[in-house]
């Protein structure tokens, strides 16, 4: 896990200059523009490149940097797993379910991790400056005579300039994709047998999802790189559009609290917009599907522990 964790948060810390190197590298090798290699029409372009997927040498860099960053994720949590996966066959599962306490503290944690998985899978539809998906919103008929081919399909065109706009879970916490790590991996260590193992693994996710975010968080306090994923905005073509960019993040940030519902009782936020934005469909099927992903991870780490 301290593999795991030291790697990803070393990584993002200088992130700004990994990816200028593998920018100036994919450029070199004359991987930049190509035309042949682009997204499929189905999916909306952005403004800047198309449906190309390496349009220029930042987003050449910053496309390498996510599959260099994913590697790594694969085979530092993988390694941590497989460790996981002996230790576990080595030691008993404790009794967590036997008495009426046990059982309401079981059924707290499974509804806890429940929940928790709802909230990062409707986070992906929630526009956020730190969030994993492109941003996209509805065109009207005369707009669209206006767009650049491969920006809008079927009424739908990308904007990522909407992921500086604080609305729905963004207004709990600037962080609903990763935060709620913290919760499920604590539940799932409990759920799991409560033994040291348990805790190594899935409670050192929880500490690393806080730790992550702390670092993002002070990154753009003190203006030290990047965050994020790549924007695709027409602002960036400029130097005073990459100081917009970083203006409307800083204040993305004021708006924003690290601590879920923290900007609610200060004042910045208010319930009412909460409840009205927040995307309730998605968060409440993914709570559902959450549920039966929770049972059927306990059921097959339970199987692993009783064969080895």
């Amino acid at each position: 896990m301290f593999a795991f964790a030291s790697s990803h948060i070393g990584m993002s810390a200088i992130r700004t200059t990994i990816i200028s190197y593998l920018g100036e590298t994919a450029n070199s090798l004359n991987l930049v523009g190509n035309d042949q290699w682009t997204l499929p029409n189905a999916w909306p372009g952005d403004n800047t490149g198309g449906n190309k997927i390496l349009p220029d040498e930042l987003t050449a860099g910053r496309q390498v940097y996510r599959v260099l960053y994913t590697a790594v994720s694969f085979i530092t949590l993988g390694s941590a797993f497989g460790a996981y996966l002996h230790s576990s066959s080595m030691m008993p599962v404790g009794e967590i379910s036997s008495g009426a306490q046990s059982s309401y503290v079981y059924n707290a944690s499974l509804f806890s991790a429940a929940l928790s998985l709802g909230a990062a899978l409707a986070s992906l539809f929630n526009a956020s400056p730190l969030g994993l998906m492109p941003s996209f919103e509805g065109t009207s008929d005369d707009e669209d005579d206006n767009v650049v081919v491969g920006n809008s399909i079927a009424g739908i065109r990308r904007d990522d300039t909407l992921k500086f706009t604080t609305r729905g879970l963004t207004r709990i916490t600037r962080h609903p994709l990763i935060l709620p790590v913290v919760p499920w991996g604590f539940a799932t260590a409990y759920l799991a047998g409560g033994r040291s193992c348990d805790y190594i693994l899935f409670g050192g996710l929880s500490v690393y999802a806080m730790a992550g975010c702390f670092a993002q968080d002070l990154r753009v306090s003190r203006e030290e790189g990047s965050v994020g994923t790549v924007f695709q905005t027409e602002s960036r073509q400029s130097s005073e559009g990459e100081e917009l960019e970083r203006t409307q993040l800083r204040l993305f940030f004021e708006e924003t609290s690290f601590v879920p519902f923290k900007a609610v009782l200060d004042g910045r936020q208010s319930l009412g917009a909460i409840c009205r934005e927040v995307p309730w469909v998605q968060f409440f099927a993914g709570t559902i599907l959450g549920v039966f992903l929770e049972e059927k991870i306990l059921q097959v780490l339970a199987e692993w522990s009783l064969n080895s």
